[in-house]
């Protein structure tokens, strides 16, 4: 019997008690049918979470930050190579409880529009081109490559328009208008849709006044309508039962129930969906809605394996010498190295090299695993923090003296200056690690020391942390600030000689950082989000208009431009050319770039494609990116890049929502950040650009 015969032939003999049963998160045993216990919620974003050690990789924001689709990709395998193990592990220990299955609802492609939002670090970002690309090469490396048979299933949360405030967001009714959302809002989800993702979430807002668990036009006509999808959709944790309790669109339980099923949710994570027997009693909900949802969650299971016997299939054999093994340890140091942003070098003081020196390194963050974490974490036997990878570094080099001291903390102002210890007449270089961790930003509830539900209300480094700053500035000394966090900090850059950004970076983030500051490695990532100059150039954070927003949108100086990262070499753009003036619908155009490394050390840029409209609309992007590719280049040496550029990347959408190529003279620019409409000098080399016309 083959599999759609045997799931309708496990249907037809459930009651509908038993049928209910299985559409919720914590489904129970069917034991005269074979199907096991099974719970759905299992959680990814950056290693396996929640459930025992794993290898801890850098947070999803920094995984954009490698502008490396490949390497997440690899990320991805590792991590579901991880999971398969623990999964294996499990189910011969009788363990099939939650945070051991094989669903994970991961990746978080919302789009990062607002950098207040705690949980923009789950993002790969602001830019719906970055987000799609990194977003489709995690599917893929949690699905395998088996089309039939998932080695884990994915999921695209949470759909759609949801990105804070968090202290709002289970009453929140996001409006927005049709161009912003096929524009910003959904070309990731299509992506990930139209790639074969299993599941999709839905986010707890509203959208255009329907719950996003129950949403007519999101679920019925877009995602299963325009997009085909053929998986399952899964109601965010409790978000079903908001309904009647904050946004106060159905009077009961059961009528929410139906609600949400009747519109395509299939699965609730939750404690709603018990009352579908009553809604069936009650004529709101047929019994055909429950078989159609059901047929949807159990083809995942079978997809999984899950009616297999143990140990068979090509992931069957997985177990636990995989899990957190030496070279999943080395990735997660590489995706470290790869993320971490060079912002600020003047003088060429990074890297350190070993000649003696008197190092102090200082601030809240550089003894504090938090900041290695982010949120949605595992927990590896291997968390290196700052100072034991400055430590580890400098060991055998007798020259240096190393010291440590806290200074200030990181929740609130206490700090003290270096003069209080007697070390800044002695001191040669700071090294002061500041910034946030994951109880400063992070999800509602998880945020312990967030005064904004895990939202940040200025976007500002903590003014006790700027006090601090400004202390050791004061001393004379030469200052490298290495900055941790999710999301974009605003700081005094004439405070600091060299920043680095190292976002949460993982189990190795030490080992990483060290690596970067005394130039073992040459730091090569880019920013995937705008850092603006202050929260003044914010629109109003409810606003979900894109209007001033994300480089697209925005037209004030930033303090860094989405893509921006230094490099301890030089790069020049020399030129630009194309295979063609011109593009019609369906077309092709090649576009060749030629990126010479004017420096002295072998290093990899960010080749970055962005495409403008002659004379746009005040209401189309400035700029957008279409493509890019991270590149080796040797010192000295010149290296030309070729993109396809097609017809489509040309598209514009129309206040309608629909998508057209319309006539006209567009810019095509290779950069190494985005073009912004106010100059930023920082070093980085200019842009190319060429025309081209549109027929």
């Amino acid at each position: 019997m083959d599999r759609e015969n045997k799931i309708k032939e496990m249907i037809s003999q459930m009651t509908l008690e038993e049928k209910v049963s299985q559409l919720l998160y914590k489904s129970p045993a069917i034991e005269r049918l074979g199907i096991p216990e099974y719970n759905w919620w299992n959680e990814c974003l950056h290693g396996v979470a929640r459930a025992g050690i794993a290898t801890v990789f850098p947070q999803a924001i920094a995984l954009a930050a490698t502008f490396d689709d490949d390497l997440a990709g690899q990320v991805a395998d590792a991590i579901s190579d991880e999971a398969r193990a623990k999964y294996n592990e499990a189910i011969k220990q009788g363990n099939r409880g939650q945070y051991w299955g094989l669903t994970f609802w991961t990746p978080n492609i919302n789009i990062f529009r607002d950098p207040r939002w705690g949980r923009g670090q789950e993002t790969y970002g602001e830019d719906p081109y970055l987000t799609s690309r990194i977003g489709l090469a995690v599917v893929r490396g949690l699905q395998g490559d088996d089309p039939e048979n998932l080695k884990l299933a994915a999921c695209a949360k949470h759909f759609a328009v949801h990105s804070g405030p968090e202290k709002d967001r289970h009453v929140f009714n996001a409006i927005v208008s049709k161009k912003d959302l096929f524009e910003t809002y959904l070309p990731a989800f299509k992506a990930l849709v139209s790639a074969g993702v299993e599941s999709v979430m839905g986010a707890y807002n509203r959208t255009l006044d329907e719950p996003c668990c129950a949403s007519n036009f999101l679920l019925k006509d877009i995602l299963r309508g325009r997009w085909g999808f053929k998986g399952h959709v899964v109601s965010d944790c409790w978000a079903i039962r908001d309904f009647h309790e904050y946004h106060k669109i159905t009077n009961s339980p059961e009528e929410s129930a139906a609600l949400a099923l009747n519109a395509g949710c299939d699965l609730n994570c939750g404690c709603t969906y018990p009352m579908l027997t009553v809604a069936h009693k009650k004529g709101l909900v047929k019994e055909e809605a429950i078989n159609t949802a059901l047929e949807r969650i159990l083809r995942t299971r079978f997809r999984l394996g899950m009616f297999d016997p143990p140990k068979s299939g090509k992931y069957g054999k997985l177990g636990r010498k995989v899990i957190n093994c030496e070279k999943h340890r080395k990735l997660a140091l590489k995706a470290a190295h790869k993320s971490i942003v060079l912002l600020k070098n003047d003088n060429n003081l990074l890297p350190l090299d070993s000649s003696p020196k008197k190092i102090v390194v200082t601030g809240p963050g550089a003894a504090n695993a938090h900041t290695l974490f982010g949120n949605y974490y595992g927990v590896s036997s291997h968390f290196i923090t700052i100072l034991e990878g400055l430590g580890e570094k400098v060991k055998d080099m007798y020259g240096i003296n190393l010291d440590y001291r806290q200074g200030c903390l990181m929740y609130s102002e206490n700090s003290k200056s270096l003069e209080t210890y007697g070390e800044a007449n002695f001191t040669d270089v700071v090294i002061a690690v500041l910034g946030l961790d994951g109880a400063l930003e992070g999800e509602e509830g998880d945020a312990i020391a967030s005064d904004s539900n895990g939202d940040r209300s200025a976007i500002e480094l903590p003014p006790w942390q700027i006090k601090f700053l400004q202390a050791i500035k004061n001393a004379g000394k030469k200052i490298i600030l290495v900055l941790t966090g999710g999301s974009p900090i605003a700081f005094p850059e004439d405070l600091v000689d060299a920043a680095i950004f190292a976002w949460y970076p993982g189990e190795s983030g030490g080992q990483a950082v060290a690596d970067i500051i005394f130039g073992s490695v040459v730091p090569s990532g880019k920013l995937p989000i705008t850092f603006p100059a202050s929260t003044a150039q914010l629109p109003p954070y409810e606003d979900y208009s894109m209007k001033g927003r994300t480089y697209r949108y925005m037209t004030e100086k930033p303090l860094y431009p989405f893509g921006f990262g230094l490099s301890y070499t030089t790069f020049r753009f020399d030129s630009i050319t194309l295979s063609s003036p011109a593009i019609s619908a369906g077309g092709t155009v090649k576009a060749s770039v030629t990126v010479t490394n004017t420096g002295s050390r072998d290093a990899e840029e960010v080749v970055q494609i962005y495409v403008s409209k002659d004379g746009r609309a005040e209401d189309e992007p400035l700029s957008s990116l279409k493509d890019f590719r991270r590149v080796l280049i040797p010192a000295g040496k010149s290296k030309k890049v070729e993109f396809d550029l097609f017809s489509s990347i040309f598209e514009t959408v129309g206040a309608d929502g629909e998508y057209r190529l319309l006539p006209g003279t567009y810019k095509v620019i290779a950069a190494d950040s985005a073009p912004v409409p106010v100059s930023v000098e920082k070093g980085a080399p200019k842009p190319v650009l060429a025309d081209i016309n549109i027929r």
